[in-house]
C-alpha cells in the first residue's frame, strides 16, 4: 500500500477547472484523486471539513472522466480511420514485420490462422465501436433536440393530459352504463379480493428488475462515477456543489433515492413506512389483472384502474429521463418535474442511469446488492466514490444485520395464522405450504426465546435470562429449522408480497373497532382482535402507561410496518455463510422483551464485489483516521492487493496559529487524569473535572462544548456538580445546556445555545457565552457544525472506549483474533478497541474549525492520549500541532494566551 500526504503530491498533472482559485491542498487532493482513478486504485482520502472536499472530489473526478472520454474517442477515431479510408483488409506496413505463411505461431498454429483470428478480433472491436458511436450520437442528438425545441419539450406532457381526460370520460361512461346492473355472485368485495396471494408458480429465480424493461437494461452503460453518501441532505448538498462547479452545465447527472423520497403518488406516499411504500408500488407494477380477458365484468375492470399507478407511464418516464440528463437536478427538483409531467421519478431516474456520467445515490442503494441490481446499477469498470466514509464498516454491518423481538414473532404468527384460516379455501397449495413453513419458523424462533407462540408474549416470564451466541448452523440445528430451505422461503416472501397482503388484512380486521360482517368466517377473526388487544394491555401493564395511549401507539406501530417485514430480514440474514455471522439470543424477563439478532462479523463479503468489479474505488471523509480498520476489515478481507491501495491525507486550510490542541495529564490540584470506568465516578475525579471547566470558562469566549463518554456519566457528573454547588459557579460565566436524548429536541437546544452565545457577545455582560454538555456518539458528535463562536473550545473527557463486555463486541474481537495477524505485538482485538475509541474522539473534536478563518482550542483530558500509539491515531493536521502538558498551570497559560491573542486580533 502506498501512503502519501499533501506535501508529497507534485503540481505536475492535468489542469483542473475550479470555480475559484483553489487552495494548494485542493490542487494536491485533485491530482492524487486523478492519479488514483487513472491507475485503477482503491484510495482512502482524508480532507478535513472546511477544506472544500466536495468541490475537490467533483472537479478532480470529472476532470479525469472528461479526459478519459476524450482519450476513448481519440482511440475510436484511430481504430475506425483505416476502415473509413478504405484500407480494411490491406496488408500491414513493412514495419510490422515480414509474413511467413509456413511459419508457426506462438500457439503452434500457422501464421495465416493467427492473422485471421487477429483480423476477426479487430473487426469485432471496430463493429462494437461503431455501435457505440451510433448510440452516442443518437443520444446527443435527442438531448440537443430537447434543449433547442421548447415545443417538443412539452409535447409529451400535453399528450399525457389528453390521455387522462379521455380515460376519465370513458370511466364516467362505464359507470353510467353499469348503474342498476347486478353485482354478480362474488363472496368477497373487491378490496378484500386483493388480500389473497397470487398463485405462486415456481421456485426458480426469475429475472425481476423492478419494472425496468429488458430493452432499457440492454442499453450500453457509459463510463460513469457513482457518488454515494449517508444522508439525503448530504446528497442534495453535493448536487448543488456540482451545479455551481464548472461542470454544472455539461454533466449528465442523475440523483437516485428511495420511493419514500421520490414517489409522487399521494395515495402511496400516505402509507408512510418505506417498506409499505415499496410493497404497494411493487404490487401496482405487477398488474396481474391486465392479463385477464376483456370478457370479465366491470367490477374487475375497475380493479385494474385501482391497481395501476397513473404515474407509471413508459412514454412519460422516457421524457423525464431526457429532462434529467439535460440539466443537473437534485431530488426536490426531480420530484417537482415528476409531478409536472405526471411521470414516476423513481423509475424515470433509473432509465437515465445508462447514459449518465455522474450518479448520486445513498449508501444503502450501492452497498446492498439486491437493491443495486433492482436499480439497474452496473459497477463493472466504473468508478465509485464513497463520501463521509468514516462509518463505512458500521453501515455495511447495519444494512446486513437484523433483529426481531419476541413480541414481533408472536404478533406475526397470530396474524399469519388468522390470515391462513380466513383464506385457506382460496389459497393455492404452494402458497399454503410456504405459509405453514413460515409459521413453523416463527414457532421455533419463539421457542428459542423460552416461550410459547400461542400465549401473550408480554405475560410469559422467561425462566433463564441472559445472552447466548450461536453460529448460524448451531442456531438452525438447535431450533430444529435446519430442514427448511431458507433461500426458497426468502424468495417466496419477496415475490409473493405476503407482508403487504398481511398488512392489508390486519388493517381490515386487526382493529377491534372495525366493522366486520357477522358470518361464520369472520367469527374466527375475533381471535386476532383479542390477541392484539391483550398485547396492548400487556404493554400498558409493563410500562405503567395509560392504556388509551398504548392502544394508540400500538395502532401506529401496526400502521407503520408489519412485523413480518423485520422477520423477513432476519430469515434473509440466516442465509449468510456460517463463518460470517452469529445469532445472538437475548432472553429478557418476558418473551416479548426478548430478541433474536443476527450480527454480521465479516462486512468484507459484501464489499468484495464492489472493489472487484469497479475500475477504481475512492473511500473519502473529513476524518478517516485511524484507517487501519478499513484497510484490514474491509480491503484485506475482501482480497484487495495491498499494492492497489493508496492513502492520501491533506492538512487544513487554517494557519497553524488558529488551532491549539492540548493533552492534559493532571488537573489543577495535581490529580492524575485517568477517566477509566472504575475511577471516573470517584468524587475527587469529578471535582477535578469541575475545577478544570471553571478555569476554562473564565478565559474562553463564546461557546464551550464538552464531550463525555456516555449519557449515564454526563448525568452522574451533572448531579454531583449540582450537589456541590459547582454548577452555580459555572453558570456565572456560561449558561449550561445539556444534549437531549430525543432527536426531535436537538434542533431546539442548538438554537437556544446559539442565541445565548450571540446575545452574550453583544451585551458585554459578565456571562461570556454558553457551555454545552454533550456525549460521544450522541446526536451532536457527528454532522453538527460548531463553527466560530459556537465552538471556541472543545473538551474531551477521558477516552470513550466501547463496552468490551458487550456480547456483539466480544464476538467481533474473537473473530478478528482468529482471522487477522498481530500488529506491533498487539492482538487485532486490542487494535479494534483503540480504533473505535479514537474514531469517536476524532469525530467529536472535528465539530470545531469549519473554515479558513475559524479558530479553536481542543483539550483532551486524560494522560493516556499522550502515548505514541494513541497520539498517532489523531488526524495528521491536529497531531502535528498537539502539545502534551503534564501540569494544568502550563496548559492554562497556553489557553489564556491563545484566546486573548485572538480576542485582541479581532
Amino acid at each position: 500500500m502506498e501512503s502519501e500526504d499533501a506535501a508529497a503530491v507534485g503540481s505536475v498533472g492535468p489542469r483542473f477547472p475550479f470555480p475559484y482559485t483553489p487552495y494548494a491542498i485542493q490542487e494536491q487532493f485533485m491530482a492524487a484523486l486523478y492519479d488514483a482513478l487513472e491507475d485503477g486504485r482503491v484510495g482512502i482520502f482524508e480532507s478535513p471539513t472546511g477544506t472544500g472536499k466536495s468541490l475537490s472530489l467533483i472537479c478532480g473526478a470529472l476532470t479525469w472522466l472528461r479526459d478519459f472520454e476524450q482519450k476513448k474517442q481519440e482511440e475510436e477515431a484511430r481504430l475506425l480511420a483505416p476502415e473509413e479510408s478504405g484500407q480494411e483488409g490491406k496488408e500491414r506496413p513493412a514495419s510490422a514485420g515480414p509474413a511467413h505463411p509456413e511459419s508457426q505461431g506462438t500457439a503452434g498454429e500457422p501464421d495465416w490462422v493467427t492473422a485471421f483470428v487477429q483480423k476477426k478480433e479487430e473487426r469485432d472491436v471496430v463493429d462494437k465501436l461503431k455501435d457505440e458511436q451510433i448510440r452516442r450520437k443518437k443520444r446527443e442528438e435527442q438531448l440537443e433536440k430537447i434543449r433547442n425545441n421548447v415545443r417538443l419539450k412539452y409535447a409529451a406532457k400535453r399528450k399525457r393530459s389528453e390521455e387522462d381526460e379521455t380515460k376519465r370520460l370513458l370511466n364516467l361512461s362505464k359507470e353510467v352504463l353499469s348503474e342498476g346492473a347486478e353485482d354478480g355472485l362474488e363472496q368477497l368485495d373487491h378490496s378484500e379480493e386483493e388480500l389473497i396471494l397470487d398463485e405462486y408458480e415456481s421456485d426458480e429465480e426469475k429475472k425481476v428488475v423492478s419494472g425496468l424493461k429488458d430493452d432499457d437494461l440492454e442499453e450500453e452503460h457509459v463510463t460513469k462515477i457513482y457518488y454515494c453518501s449517508r444522508t439525503h441532505s448530504q446528497l442534495s448538498q453535493f448536487v448543488h456543489e456540482v451545479q455551481k462547479s464548472p461542470f454544472g452545465k455539461d454533466t449528465r447527472l442523475v440523483s437516485l433515492g428511495s420511493r419514500q423520497n421520490l414517489c409522487v403518488n399521494e395515495g402511496v406516499r400516505r402509507l408512510g413506512s418505506l417498506q409499505l411504500i415499496n410493497d404497494r408500488c411493487m404490487e401496482m407494477q405487477k398488474n396481474k389483472h391486465e392479463k385477464k380477458s376483456d370478457e370479465e365484468n366491470g367490477e374487475k375492470e375497475r380493479r385494474v384502474s385501482h391497481k395501476k399507478c397513473p404515474f407509471y407511464s413508459y412514454e412519460q418516464m422516457q421524457f423525464l429521463r431526457d429532462e434529467v440528463l439535460l440539466e443537473v437536478k437534485d431530488i426536490e427538483q426531480l420530484v417537482a418535474l415528476g409531478r409536472e409531467t405526471k411521470a414516476c421519478p423513481y423509475y424515470g431516474s433509473r432509465y437515465a442511469i445508462p447514459a449518465a456520467q455522474l450518479v448520486v445515490l445513498p449508501y444503502q442503494m450501492l452497498l446492498h446488492e439486491p437493491t443495486r441490481n433492482a436499480a439497474g446499477i452496473k459497477l463493472k469498470d466504473q468508478v465509485v466514490i464513497i463520501d463521509e466514509a468514516h462509518n463505512l464498516i458500521d453501515t455495511i454491518i447495519s444494512i446486513h444485520s437484523a433483529e426481531v423481538k419476541g413480541s414481533q414473532l408472536c404478533c406475526a404468527y397470530s396474524q399469519l395464522l388468522q390470515y391462513m384460516e380466513r383464506y385457506r379455501k382460496r389459497l393455492k397449495a404452494k402458497n399454503l405450504m410456504y405459509i405453514k413453513q413460515i409459521l413453523y419458523l416463527l414457532e421455533r424462533f419463539v421457542a428459542m426465546l423460552g416461550g410459547n407462540v400461542n400465549q401473550n408474549p408480554s405475560c410469559q416470564v422467561v425462566s433463564q435470562t441472559g445472552t447466548v451466541l450461536k453460529s448460524i448452523n448451531g442456531f438452525l440445528f438447535q431450533s430444529c429449522t435446519d430442514n427448511i430451505n431458507l433461500f426458497k422461503v426468502q424468495r417466496f416472501c419477496e415475490r409473493s408480497l405476503i407482508r403487504r397482503k398481511l398488512f392489508g388484512f390486519v388493517e381490515r380486521y386487526g382493529n377491534p373497532a372495525s366493522a366486520v360482517k357477522p358470518n361464520k368466517e369472520n367469527q374466527k377473526l375475533s381471535g386476532l382482535q383479542d390477541f392484539l388487544l391483550t398485547l396492548q394491555q400487556g404493554a400498558a401493564t409493563e410500562a405503567g402507561t395509560p392504556q388509551s395511549l398504548v392502544v394508540e401507539a400500538e395502532h401506529d406501530q401496526v400502521r407503520c410496518a408489519s412485523p413480518l417485514m423485520q422477520i423477513e430480514r432476519f430469515i434473509s440474514a440466516l442465509t449468510n455463510a456460517n463463518q460470517d455471522g452469529r445469532v445472538i439470543i437475548n432472553r429478557q424477563e418476558t418473551v416479548g422483551q426478548s430478541s433474536l439478532k443476527f450480527l454480521l462479523l465479516n462486512p468484507a463479503v459484501y464489499f468484495a464485489k464492489v472493489v472487484e468489479e469497479c475500475r477504481a474505488v475512492i473511500i473519502a471523509g473529513g476524518t478517516m483516521q485511524p484507517v487501519a480498520d478499513i484497510q484490514e476489515q474491509l480491503l484485506s478481507c475482501a482480497g484487495v492487493d495491498p499494492a492497489r491501495v493508496v492513502e492520501f491525507s491533506c492538512g487544513h486550510v487554517i494557519p497553524p496559529e488558529n488551532i491549539l490542541p492540548i493533552i492534559l495529564c493532571n488537573g489543577p490540584s495535581n490529580q492524575r487524569l485517568e477517566f477509566t470506568y472504575l475511577t471516573r465516578s470517584m468524587p475527587q475525579m469529578m471535582d477535578e473535572m469541575g475545577r478544570i471547566l471553571c478555569n476554562l470558562c473564565n478565559v474562553v469566549p463564546g461557546g464551550v462544548v464538552c464531550f463525555f463518554p456516555s449519557y449515564e456519566y454526563e448525568k452522574q457528573i451533572y448531579a454531583h456538580w449540582e450537589k456541590t454547588g459547582l454548577l452555580t459557579r459555572l453558570a456565572v460565566k456560561k449558561k449550561i445546556f445539556q444534549e437531549p436524548k430525543k432527536a426531535n429536541q436537538v434542533e431546539q437546544v442548538l438554537g437556544e445555545y446559539a442565541k445565548c452565545i450571540k446575545r452574550c457577545s453583544q451585551a458585554g455582560e459578565q456571562m461570556t457565552g454558553a457551555l454545552l454538555l454533550s456525549v460521544v456518539g450522541g446526536k451532536m458528535s457527528e454532522g453538527i457544525n460548531f463553527s466560530d463562536d459556537l465552538g471556541r473550545c472543545v473538551i474531551m473527557v477521558g477516552m470513550p472506549y466501547p463496552n468490551v463486555k458487550s456480547p456483539e463486541l466480544q464476538e467481533k474481537m474473537a473473530w478478528l483474533d482468529k482471522k487477522m495477524p498481530r500488529t506491533a505485538g498487539k492482538p487485532p482485538s486490542r487494535a479494534l478497541i483503540e480504533n473505535l475509541c479514537m474514531k469517536a474522539v476524532n469525530q467529536s473534536i472535528g465539530r470545531a474549525i469549519r473554515h479558513q478563518k475559524d479558530f479553536a482550542s481542543l483539550l483532551l483530558l486524560d494522560h493516556r492520549y499522550a502515548s505514541p500509539a494513541i497520539l498517532d491515531k489523531l488526524p495528521q493536521w491536529i497531531r502535528e500541532r498537539t502539545q502534551v502538558k503534564p501540569t494544568f498551570g502550563a496548559a492554562f497559560a497556553e489557553l489564556r494566551k491563545f484566546h486573548r491573542g485572538k480576542l485582541n486580533a479581532s
